[in-house]
């Protein structure tokens, strides 16, 4: 059985007898194409069963319906709720998206130029762009609409939504404080993160506001993975009993885990001996051992009101019917209807209580 080739425009303007850009006209329902014209095209497209391939209809005439999403690997914890977000908004307008996953330890500049060399998309989302900040700030300033979702630099004047980590880490190390906790230690993330230096100075604000001088002793450098998290507790618990701090305040999820581990090994007792508190929220957090305390980020609400910002960027009359389910938080968020190129919006954290926190309880050394 011979598989029929498939007809391009190009077959069915030569069946017609008529240009490639009257066929063209025709299909997206022109009304300056002549009658006769049009009803020619028709007969031979239906006769044919012939359906137009829509993208590049739209690439034709310099637009599409498509948004480019620029991600880190999709086995980073928050990238699957960020990217609920995206689809829940996405999926009630007449938008698609195109995903393009990669591995932010290498330079994607090339690649990057490939894409947008294409014109596949009409306006690009970038999550943790980290190296490609000032490739894609030249893109911005050619005119490509463009959001970053938490980058890993400070933000500039692109479009940017995330959150307040000062405010954040200040919040989750006052916590520790009104339990009663003196020695906090904090396991940082990567110093070239701009989140994790905002993260530390949150921590440290808190504990100067309380007249706690800060310990060198009592400041870790991770690197945002379980195995650093490990390390860093390693070498806290490595030491004398009487000198382990009665709280430790752990720059990621990914970190405490690691911590937690450590803990278990070594029965210590959580949080009786020390507490343990994370940053992210991540769906496995809730079922450690124990339960971990930690600071909720609203991935799903970054996705979203990106989507939404970015969206409202390339088409302000584009059609958007959001679920009941999310009317609230839109309602509650700063209004993005305008095409303002300058909006940077930060949605609240909150801090989520569990098991791994308690009380100060002093040690019998």
């Amino acid at each position: 059985m011979i598989m029929q080739k498939k007809l391009t425009i190009n077959d069915i303007a030569r069946m017609a007898q008529v240009s490639k850009a009257t066929v063209s006209r025709v299909l997206n329902r022109h009304a300056s194409v002549d009658p006769v014209l049009r009803e020619r095209v028709m007969d031979i497209v239906q006769e044919h069963n012939f359906v137009p391939n829509v993208t590049a209809t739209e690439l034709a005439n310099g637009r599409t319906r498509l948004i480019g999403v620029l991600a880190p690997p999709l086995n980073w914890p928050a990238i699957p709720e960020i990217m609920h977000g995206v689809s829940e908004y996405i999926e009630t307008t007449p938008y698609e998206v195109v995903l393009y996953s990669m591995n932010l330890e290498r330079n994607h500049s090339d690649v990057l130029d490939r894409i947008l060399a294409m014109r596949m998309v009409s306006g690009l989302l970038a999550i943790l762009p980290g190296g490609l900040s000032s490739h894609l700030d030249t893109f911005f300033q050619q005119g490509l609409p463009l959001v970053m979702i938490d980058d890993q630099k400070e933000p500039t004047h692109i479009p940017w939504v995330g959150i307040d980590n000062f405010s954040s880490a200040y919040e989750a190390t006052n916590y520790l404080l009104q339990l009663g906790h003196r020695r906090i230690a904090h396991i940082m993330g990567p110093r070239h993160y701009y989140c994790a230096l905002q993260r530390l100075e949150g921590y440290q604000q808190a504990l100067l506001e309380a007249g706690i001088p800060l310990e060198p002793d009592l400041l870790l450098q991770g690197e945002f993975e379980p195995a650093s998290g490990r390390r860093c507790a390693e070498m806290l618990f490595a030491q004398d009993r009487g000198t382990w701090p009665s709280a430790i305040f752990v720059g990621n999820d990914q970190m405490a885990y690691g911590v937690l581990e450590v803990a278990e090994e070594r029965k210590i007792q959580v949080p009786e001996a020390v507490s343990i508190i994370g940053f992210d929220d991540n769906l496995l957090s809730a079922h450690m051992r124990p339960p971990l305390t930690t600071m909720h980020q609203p991935f799903m609400e970054m996705g979203y009101q990106a989507t939404k910002l970015l969206l409202n960027m390339i088409d302000p009359e584009h059609v958007h019917k959001p679920e009941q389910k999310w009317q609230a938080f839109s309602s509650s968020l700063p209004d993005t209807t305008k095409n303002d190129h300058s909006s940077r919006i930060q949605i609240p954290t909150h801090l989520v209580t569990r098991t791994s926190s308690g009380a100060f309880h002093p040690r019998l050394l």
